[in-house]
């Protein structure tokens, strides 16, 4: 039986319409790709519970459930699991984004996420970015 491992992902959008991402760092699977901020869903927490603590713990910021808006979700099987990530938009929260585990961050405009390389279950989500914010 294939493992179904859930978490949860945020697409933060700014004042410019820019989504931000974050680069994982060296020593992680997948070390060196962007990705929507995130992480997995903790027993007994439900994801928006999981996505307010990993937005704290990864950019130290705060954020209120009623401003995390869902969007959509990816599914993706991987060699001995299958991910899947539902993708909240959230474009309120309290502080400023750094990476406080030492990641990269970087905004970006939606139509230029994918000149960015992406694990393959966050390259999924980018359309439907693309789609709900404005070209700039």
């Amino acid at each position: 039986m294939t493992r179904l491992l859930l978490v949860a992902a945020c697409a933060l959008v700014d004042a410019d319409s820019r989504v931000l991402i974050s680069q994982r760092p060296e020593g992680k699977a997948m070390a060196g790709l962007w990705e929507f901020p995130g992480g997995k869903i903790e027993a007994g927490e439900r994801p928006e519970e999981s996505l307010i603590r990993e937005l704290r713990e990864e950019l130290g910021i705060e954020v209120e459930e009623a401003c995390l808006a869902p969007l959509t979700f990816a599914s993706h099987a991987y060699a001995d699991f299958v991910l899947l990530m539902p993708l909240w938009v959230c474009r309120r929260w309290k502080g400023t984004p750094r990476g406080c585990e030492g990641q990269a961050l970087k905004w970006v405009a939606p139509t230029k996420l994918r000149d960015y390389p992406m694990p393959p279950a966050d390259e999924p989500l980018i359309p439907a970015l693309i789609d709900l914010l404005p070209a700039r």
